[in-house]
């Protein structure tokens, strides 16, 4: 099985300083049929303009990993952590038993493009933490570069639940194929550009869900840059 979810059947909100796509129900945006993929719960496509941002609020019992595309985002949170993310950089954010946090755009000219993305824990009321490391671009050229996994192999960021995350910066015409176990599905997330994958062309924005296809196959048509995400398969209701 492979789902196709177009950027253009996203929900959206234009709150003037943030212009952000759900991929998934998410705030006032609420459709059935797009709670989540797996422990895939929240996919946010943010643009957030110069000197503004999301002042200090909760979380609790979520994995947050924030993807920036382009820019600068500056992080303060109640673990004492305070950083700016930048392009290339991965954020985990492990909410546990809670935590509260800001972000705001660190430029006071240029905006900034991320990926919000949220990750049911394998467990409820862990110690909260926070993570962050910088992937170069040649890292991720014309290959799925592993950012964040369970048990933090390749220098990736640990994340607590199964599930393996991936990114790539791929040129027209570059191929990638990864092979998917039987007891695995995933979702593929276009950041920017266009790719072919199965055959199924897709444009930033754009997401796919794989359960029980054996095998991934990529290739670039416009210079693009992707996520993809490995996961336990979903036990039957």
């Amino acid at each position: 099985m492979q789902t196709p979810r177009y950027a253009d059947e996203r929900g959206s909100a234009d709150f003037g300083w943030l212009q952000t796509h759900h991929t998934f129900s998410f705030g006032q945006y609420l459709d059935p049929a797009h709670m989540g993929f797996g422990v895939l719960r929240v996919i946010n496509d943010d643009r957030i303009q110069p000197a503004m941002g999301f002042g200090t609020h909760p979380h609790r019992d979520m994995e947050i990993i924030t993807y920036v595309l382009d820019g600068a985002l500056e992080h303060r949170d109640s673990l004492g952590t305070g950083s700016v993310i930048r392009a290339g950089d991965v954020q985990r954010m492990t909410a546990g038993t809670g935590v509260t946090h800001s972000e705001y755009n660190h430029s006071d000219q240029e905006p900034v493009h991320l990926l919000q993305i949220w990750i049911l824990p394998e467990a409820a009321a862990l110690e909260p933490g926070y993570e962050q490391r910088h992937f170069a671009a040649a890292d991720k050229h014309n290959r799925l570069r592993l950012i964040a996994s369970r048990d933090g192999r390749e220098s990736s960021v640990t994340v607590h639940q199964d599930v393996s995350v991936y990114a790539a910066q791929l040129e027209p015409g570059a191929a990638v194929t990864y092979q998917l176990d039987r007891d695995r599905m995933a979702w593929l997330q276009v950041a920017r550009g266009s790719v072919v994958a199965n055959d199924l062309s897709l444009a930033a924005g754009d997401g796919l869900a794989l359960a029980g296809e054996p095998v991934l196959r990529l290739r670039g048509q416009a210079p693009c840059e992707l996520l993809l995400f490995d996961m336990a398969a979903a036990e039957p209701a």
